[in-house]
């Protein structure tokens, strides 16, 4: 799918002025004036130019002031392009408030073919933001044999370019991200995925290996949650950033995706029905790993990257593993299934030891839509995030504030410890000994059973990696959100 696309233009009057249109911030004081932000000498020279007072014609509508709201006023062409201007609500001026108002144009214009030059930010971490979230608002994603591949071109006004092509990388990857959650599931299986991730190798020149059917002997989880689907059946996909040698040690980053490309319940099928609706979304975590490494070759870290994307579909047949089976996973540990529907935690457990054993990763990090439980603690606007390390947390949560994707650290309660027992295995994997009403901690405290003792981090995002309408940078269905804290992350190492 075409995506917007993002330039870096002078604060020039003949550069602004190229465009269709020109975009410009506002922001309401508590005595209801209003106050014009952004590029302000630009502002005035437009001001000047098109003989238009701005604050004028704002209040003649007088309009709320919140983050995102759009006035579209008509400007005299003067023998220039433009021909209006989009006068939008910063809200408190924060960056979520930017990052609101951006995809709200973005939303705007989604399908259109016009160039906007907006002038809405002017400090460098607002202009990314801006940039990043203009690209995620107008993105959008059909099957409909009708369909343009029209899609509106921003030129923002920043002297630096680097800061612009850099946020085209970052927005191109959440994208990319939600083109493969959206992809249906019977055209998505574990095979396509790999095969998504051979081309993702290919462009960025990255080490690919991909392992299925005997090879994958080991991996009990993957086998027991895939197998239930022959044909083509489970996948592993191994995909690796390595960064060129100066003879120095480097960390090096494993991240680990749940890659369920469609989840029925298995045996233990989910009722009613209708929660099947979203289950295509179901290899998110997948689909922001496999981003997060395939945008690093532009962005060059000196970080080395292994994204791990465990794809199997949970299906019903005659081959699907039952309640009461006992599994051996990657490294030898037995697990008692008691549900077929909790199937992302044992394809991860798989990863997380074949990380532990063979990776040897100074970080390691999954990402998963793994528990409902998530969705009920912290909505759709946080994932929910555990792990020990309180520094690595602390940093996290700044890079999830300031990338969009923001985290809320998550207690990991040795309390409920005892709800993993089983009779006849080393562990259960649905907390099923207790009743802690706690199901986001108890499966985030399985998944530590299989991480060694690795810098781990696990990030519930069940809540945020599907958005059920149209609002803020998320359109409906797979939002790609782990794609940004994650690139960001890696960056800051």
């Amino acid at each position: 799918m075409p995506y917007a696309q993002l330039n870096s233009i002078e604060p020039s009057l003949e550069d602004i002025v190229s465009a269709d249109a020109i975009a410009v911030g506002f922001v309401k004081s508590e005595d209801s004036t209003f106050e014009l932000v952004g590029n302000i000498n630009a502002i005035s020279t437009i001001e000047k130019f098109f003989d238009i007072d701005l604050i004028d014609e704002i209040s003649f509508f007088q309009p709320g002031g919140k983050a995102g709201e759009i006035l579209e006023i008509p400007i005299s062409q003067k023998a220039t392009k433009a021909d209006r201007v989009f006068v939008i609500g910063l809200g408190d001026q924060s960056r979520q408030s930017h990052r609101l108002a951006a995809a709200s144009l973005g939303r705007k214009l989604r399908g259109k073919k016009i160039t906007v030059s907006t002038l809405l930010a002017t400090d460098s971490a607002d202009i990314r933001a801006h940039a990043i979230s203009v690209v995620l608002g107008a993105y959008t994603w059909t099957l409909k044999s009708d369909s343009t591949s029209d899609q509106p071109t921003f030129n923002i006004v920043s002297k630096d370019e680097k800061i612009i092509r850099r946020a085209e990388v970052i927005a191109y990857s959440v994208c990319r991200a939600r083109d493969l959650v959206h992809t249906p599931s019977n055209i998505k299986n574990p095979l396509w995925m790999a095969n998504q991730a051979q081309k993702v190798a290919k462009e960025g020149k990255l080490s690919i290996k991909v392992l299925a059917g005997k090879e994958l002997a080991q991996f009990g989880g993957l086998r027991a949650v895939g197998n239930s689907s022959p044909k083509p059946g489970p996948r592993f996909i191994q995909i690796t950033y390595s960064p060129k040698s100066t003879g120095k040690r480097i960390a090096h980053v494993v991240l680990v995706g749940k890659g369920i490309t469609f989840d029925t319940g298995g045996v233990s099928l989910k009722r009613p029905y209708d929660l099947m609706m979203a289950m295509k979304s179901d290899m998110a975590g997948a689909a922001a790993v496999l981003n997060v490494v395939g945008a690093l070759p532009e962005l060059k870290p000196r970080v080395k990257v292994t994204a791990l994307l465990m794809c199997a579909e949970n299906a019903l047949s005659g081959t699907s593993q039952r309640p009461s089976d006992v599994i051996t996973h990657y490294g030898g540990t037995t697990v008692e299934v008691l549900d077929t529907d909790a199937e992302g935690r044992l394809v991860l457990a798989d990863g997380l030891a074949y990380a532990d054993a063979k990776l040897n990763p100074d970080y390691l990090i999954d990402i998963a839509t793994l528990t409902g439980s998530a969705t009920l603690g912290l909505g759709r606007q946080y994932g929910a995030m555990y792990t020990r390390d309180r520094a690595l947390a602390s940093e996290l949560v700044a890079v999830g504030e300031s990338s969009g994707d923001r985290l809320w650290h998550m207690p990991l309660i040795d309390d409920y410890q005892d709800s993993l027992e089983s009779d006849i295995a080393d562990f259960n994997h649905t907390a099923d000994k207790g009743d802690y009403s706690a199901g986001s901690v108890t499966a985030a405290l399985f998944l530590e059973k299989f991480t060694g003792k690795r810098k781990w981090v696990h990030l519930d995002v069940a809540g945020t990696a599907r958005s059920e309408s149209d609002a803020g940078e998320s359109p409906k269905g797979g939002t790609g959100f782990g794609v940004r804290v994650l690139i960001d992350w890696i960056m800051s190492l």
